[in-house]
C-alpha cells in the first residue's frame, strides 16, 4: 500500500501537480536559524561616517609648494630689507654679503616660489589628481605645458643648489651654539637657518614635482592608484650593506691626524711645533661655555661635536638607528621617525664634505707653490704648521662629511616606505 501511494504522488508530481499534505514552506517566513523575524518595508538608518583626515605629514605634496611660496616672501622681504639698510651679513670669516648679492638672492627665491605654486596642480585634497595621467587633463601633451615643467624643474633645481651653499656654515653656528659661546653674527646665523628651510623646502617641492612628471606617485615614488595620503607600510630594520659600512669606516679615519693635534694640545703636549701653552693663549680668550669646560677636562669642544657626528653616522648604519634601543626607556622599541636623523646629516654631511675638500686644495696648492703661503698667524710661527693644520681639517671634515652621505643615502633607501596601495617591492 505504502509503495502504491508513493508511485501515486510522483506521477502527480511530474504531472505538474503538487502534494497536498506536504505545503511548500515560504519564502519569507521565519527560518530555523533567524532569531526573529525581520519586516521587509522596515528601513535601518544607518549614520555616515566621517571620512578620518590624514595628518599633514601624509600630505607633504600637497602643501609643500604653497609653504615653499610664503619663505620665497618672507626670505626675500628680509633680503631686500638688509640690501636697502646696508645690513652686514657674514657668509664667512671676515666676509660679508654684497648688497647686489642679496638682491639677487631675493630675486632667485621669488623664481622659486612661483616655479613651486606651478607645480601645484588643481584636483582632489588627497594628492591623486596631481599624477600625471598621458590620456587625460593633466598630460604634458602641450609643448607650452613640457616647456612650463622643465624650466620650473631648472629654477627649483638652481635654487635648491644656491640655497643648499648658503646653508653650508649650518655646523659651524651648531658647534658655537652647543660650546654656550653664542652666534658670531644673529644675521649670519639667520641667513644660514633660512637657506637650510629654503633648500628643504625647495628640494622637497622639486622631488614631488619629478614623480608627477613621470606618472608617479609625488609621495613614495611608486606607480599605484587609489590616494597618495593613505597609511604608509615602513620597511623592516636593517644593517646597511657591508661595503657602505666599509667605506664610511674608513672614511671617518680622516679624523685621526686633526683629533689628535687637538686632543695633545689639550692635554698640555706639542704638535706640529706648537706647544699647548701656545694654543691656549691663542684659543682660550675666545672660549667660554662648555668649550672652556671641556677643555678643563681634556676634551677639545670640536672633537666631542665629531664625537656626536660619530654617534649619527652608527644609527645610519646600524639597526637601532631605525627602532629606539631598549636604553632610550620611554621610547624603547617604536619606530624612529625617517627625518630625525636624515636631516641633521644631510645639513651636516654635504657642508663638510664640499668644505673639506676646498681645504684639500688649498692646502694641496700651497704645498707645491701654485698659491703663496699664509701669513702665520697665533699659535703658529711658520707657513708650514698653517699648510697642515689646514689639511689635517680638509681631511676630517671630507672624511666625516662624505661618510655622513653615504651613511644617510643608505638610510633613506633602507627605510624609504610605500604607500600602502602600492604594489609589493
Amino acid at each position: 500500500m505504502l509503495r502504491e501511494a508513493d508511485a501515486t504522488a510522483r506521477a502527480d508530481r511530474e504531472a505538474g501537480g503538487t502534494e497536498p499534505d506536504r505545503p511548500e514552506p515560504s519564502r519569507t517566513g521565519p527560518s530555523r536559524t533567524a532569531p526573529h523575524r525581520t519586516d521587509p518595508e522596515v528601513t535601518v538608518a544607518t549614520p555616515a561616517r566621517t571620512p578620518h583626515r590624514p595628518s599633514w605629514p601624509r600630505r607633504w605634496p600637497a602643501w609643500a609648494p604653497a609653504v615653499a611660496a610664503l619663505w620665497a616672501g618672507g626670505y626675500a622681504a628680509l633680503q631686500l630689507g638688509w640690501a636697502a639698510t646696508r645690513t652686514t651679513v657674514p657668509w664667512k670669516a671676515h666676509s660679508a654679503y654684497p648688497p647686489v648679492a642679496l638682491l639677487l638672492l631675493a630675486a632667485l627665491a621669488l623664481a622659486a616660489g612661483a616655479a613651486a605654486l606651478t607645480t601645484a596642480r588643481p584636483g582632489g585634497r588627497d594628492g591623486s589628481a596631481d599624477r600625471t595621467d598621458p590620456g587625460g587633463r593633466s598630460g604634458p601633451t602641450a609643448l607650452g605645458d613640457r616647456v612650463g615643467r622643465g624650466l620650473a624643474t631648472c629654477v627649483l633645481a638652481v635654487a635648491v643648489a644656491v640655497f643648499a651653499v648658503g646653508a653650508s656654515g649650518l655646523p659651524v653656528h651648531f658647534v658655537s651654539l652647543a660650546a654656550l659661546s653664542g652666534p658670531e653674527s644673529a644675521t649670519g646665523l639667520a641667513q644660514v637657518v633660512l637657506d637650510a628651510v629654503g633648500a628643504a623646502l625647495l628640494l622637497l617641492v622639486l622631488l614631488a614635482h619629478r614623480r608627477r612628471v613621470r606618472g608617479r606617485c609625488p609621495r613614495c615614488g611608486l606607480a599605484h592608484g587609489g590616494a597618495v595620503d593613505g597609511p604608509l607600510v615602513h620597511p623592516a630594520a636593517s644593517r646597511a650593506p657591508g661595503r657602505t659600512r666599509t667605506a664610511a669606516y674608513l672614511l671617518v679615519c680622516g679624523l685621526l691626524p686633526w683629533a689628535g693635534v687637538k686632543t695633545v694640545w689639550t692635554l698640555g703636549g706639542s704638535a706640529l711645533g706648537v706647544t699647548a701653552e701656545a694654543w691656549d693663549r691663542a684659543v682660550s680668550p675666545g672660549e667660554s661655555g662648555a668649550a672652556a669646560a671641556t677643555a678643563a677636562v681634556g676634551v677639545d669642544v670640536t672633537v666631542l661635536a665629531a664625537l656626536v657626528a660619530l654617534l649619527l653616522l652608527l644609527g645610519l648604519l646600524h639597526p637601532w638607528g631605525q627602532v629606539f634601543p631598549r636604553w632610550t626607556l620611554p621610547l624603547a622599541g617604536r619606530r624612529v621617525p625617517r627625518l630625525l636623523p636624515l636631516v641633521p646629516a644631510w645639513l651636516t654631511g654635504v657642508p663638510l664634505a664640499v668644505y673639506g675638500v676646498v681645504l684639500n686644495a688649498i692646502a694641496a696648492l700651497t704645498a707645491v707653490g701654485v698659491l703663496h703661503p699664509v701669513e702665520p698667524q697665533p699659535p703658529f710661527t711658520a707657513s708650514w704648521q698653517l699648510t697642515w693644520m689646514v689639511e689635517f681639517g680638509g681631511l676630517a671634515f671630507t672624511g666625516l662629511g662624505t661618510a655622513l652621505v653615504l651613511a644617510a643615502r643608505s638610510y633613506g633607501a633602507r627605510t624609504h616606505p610605500a604607500c600602502a596601495a602600492a604594489p609589493a617591492r
